[in-house]
């Protein structure tokens, strides 16, 4: 199979060197460079890329997506969209080939999208942005995504043991994000997906009366039907309202999304931080033994670093503690802290709970 790799690119010359050497493996790499001025298309051009240097007015992560797949060519059998600061562990093509089966329309692969200041693994999830040649267009001013234009349903395979690392510049502006995102949900006002997306938009920005407002509706839209991101939306909501000091309507929303998608940890989680500001530690306790049941770390996007690292069994420590559960909080804090073990705190406490466990045995 001939395999390509295309994508866009401005100002990314510190990542050249790395993602060419990443997709070295692929049978050509296609850029569209939108107006660099730090020699990034000369850079790219000397290590064997194929450069077209546009400018997109006004400015679309679709319209720019669009441009660079037409760059790849039409014998093209797979076509692999990539950042440049982003770059695929070694093996990658083998691995794509021996799960792209015939009529594969789509592969789905491993995709880190930050990694923790520790160096593990942050937000993972699993990317869709690998696919045959014809039959897809990008979709959406941000957040775009490649939609199917062919007949039926496309046929999408996983692709065991493929792995993309995102190592991002952490200097790098979005601001142009939420601009974009309120163009997408002019244009789509019935698309939930781009509701979803601007309502977090409003939410990082600390808008909070819009981040409910617009996340509500989202939950209210009839074709909104992932609980996953329903979910999602209710914990903006529910948050967005701590910041606004309703503790009453948070807890209402983190009830509604503890329904919404019980197989996800983020929602129990949301609720034990909340039981841990009220020193209900009863409730953490039991929030974060729900969360912990939940053993399998799902492939979607909305899966949060935070719930699949220590804090759950951080805080479910802390809970056991406080409440006279001594050689069960130790075991938890021993839990967290092979999950984080350089955490200075999480070691305290552990040294702390031995103490007092011993000291409680010795009153016995």
């Amino acid at each position: 199979m001939k395999v390509c790799v295309y994508a866009i690119c401005k100002n990314e010359s510190k990542f050249v060197r790395r993602w060419m050497e990443s997709m070295s493996e692929a049978d050509g790499v296609y850029v569209l460079d939108t107006g660099s001025e730090d020699g990034t298309p000369a850079l790219l051009t000397a290590l064997g890329a194929e450069v077209t240097v546009e400018r997109i007015s006004p400015w679309r992560f679709d319209t720019a997506r669009n441009r660079s797949l037409a760059l790849v060519p039409e014998d093209a059998d797979i076509c692999v969209c990539t950042d440049l600061d982003e770059f695929f562990h070694p093996g990658w093509r083998a691995l794509l080939e021996r799960a792209w089966t015939e009529g594969t329309d789509q592969a789905a692969y491993r995709y880190t999208w930050n990694f923790n200041p520790d160096g593990s693994e942050g937000h993972v999830f699993w990317q869709e942005k690998i696919h045959s040649r014809f039959g897809w267009e990008w979709a959406h001013p941000v957040h775009e995504v490649p939609k199917w234009t062919g007949e039926g349903q496309p046929k999408k395979v996983y692709v065991g043991g493929m792995q993309l690392d995102h190592r991002a510049d952490p200097g790098k502006s979005r601001s142009q994000y939420l601009p974009l995102l309120e163009l997408s949900v002019a244009e789509e006002p019935d698309d939930d997906r781009n509701m979803h997306y601007l309502g977090r938009e409003y939410y990082f920005y600390g808008m909070w009366e819009k981040a409910i407002e617009t996340l509500k509706r989202h939950v209210s839209m009839p074709n909104a039907i992932w609980a996953d991101e329903r979910c999602a939306s209710m914990r903006y909501i529910a948050r967005s309202y701590l910041a606004l000091g309703d503790r009453m309507h948070a807890l209402m929303w983190l009830y509604r999304a503890i329904g919404e998608a019980q197989h996800l940890r983020e929602p129990y989680m949301d609720m034990a931080r909340f039981m841990y500001s009220e020193e209900n530690w009863d409730g953490v306790a039991f929030f974060t033994r729900e969360a912990l049941r939940i053993a399998v770390r799902p492939r979607t996007y909305i899966c949060e670093s935070e719930s699949w690292g220590s804090l759950p069994y951080d805080l479910l420590s802390l809970a056991l503690h406080y409440t006279g559960r001594g050689d069960e909080a130790v075991e938890a804090a021993e839990k967290a802290l092979e999950l984080s073990p350089d955490d200075e705190r999480i070691k305290r406490n552990l040294e702390l709970m031995r103490k007092n466990t011993v000291d409680n045995a010795g009153k016995v």
